[in-house]
């Protein structure tokens, strides 16, 4: 048995087997490395600024790389569709040090833009719906901000609870479209800062964060072959030595 475990051609097996478990095992322990690095905590990334158009569009879905980017507008307000969105608290603390817990408005703003399409600006926090920093700036302007998904619809909610006229509970693209008919209105909303009102946050865009499953299948994938490759190394050897144990037969003849 150990004449042809250590036969030539066994050896060979022997190394050829050797090389593809532990290239198996080491491929299978990569891919549940890269499983495991999509599970730490998600980085914050920045990048530049861009122009909103690029971003947001009429009739399409934000992509989930572009929500809170930094991005620019040129055009004018449209002081006559102005809303707020109430029930909403401030994200700044107070002077006192502590953040109010009076819940107040999100001041949302249509911009035209030259193209002749609105786009939703949050430009920040009052605490009443007469507060004078609601005055709509007129003219051209040019708004930096981030960029956020529209939030889910509010139009059940307006109906039963009775917000006044002019005020809605959520930013929502598609209320917006209803409220502001024959106007085409691009997806999501920008969040600026203008004086006079109080800034409302919004975070950077974060990557990573997200266990990425199909490495960790992957991962069990290449083990399952490399112990494939150890059943396969074993039927080799076994019928190679069940093999050698046979009579010859010559031998069978001769007895």
């Amino acid at each position: 048995m150990l004449r042809t475990l250590l036969a030539p051609r066994m050896l060979g097996l022997h190394v050829l087997a050797i090389g593809v478990l532990v290239s198996f095992i080491l491929l299978g322990r990569w891919q549940l490395g890269v499983f495991e690095d999509s599970g730490k905590p998600a980085s914050a990334t920045d990048p530049a600024p861009v122009a909103v158009e690029s971003l947001s569009r009429v009739g399409t879905q934000i992509e989930g790389t572009s929500v809170g980017r930094r991005v620019t507008a040129s055009g004018s307000y449209d002081a006559a569709r102005q809303l707020l969105v109430a029930d909403r608290r401030p994200d700044v603390a107070a002077p006192g040090g502590n953040v109010s817990r009076d819940q107040g408005y999100w001041v949302l703003t249509p911009l035209a833009l030259r193209d002749g399409t609105l786009m939703p600006v949050v430009r920040g926090w009052v605490a009443k719906s007469d507060d004078p920093g609601i005055a709509v700036p007129p003219g051209e302007v040019t708004v930096s901000g981030r960029l956020r998904s529209p939030e889910g619809t509010d139009s059940v909610q307006r109906r039963a609870e009775g917000v006044p006229e002019g005020q809605v509970q959520t930013v929502s693209t598609a209320e917006l479209i209803n409220l502001w008919r024959g106007q085409k209105v691009r997806n999501g909303f920008v969040v600026a800062q203008t004086p006079g009102l109080t800034p409302v946050k919004v975070s950077a865009p974060v990557t990573g964060g997200t266990l990425t499953w199909r490495n960790l299948a992957y991962a069990a994938n290449w083990w399952i072959f490399a112990g494939f490759a150890v059943f396969m190394w074993f039927h080799f050897v076994r019928d190679a030595v069940r093999s050698s144990k046979s009579p010859e037969p010559e031998a069978v003849l001769e007895s």
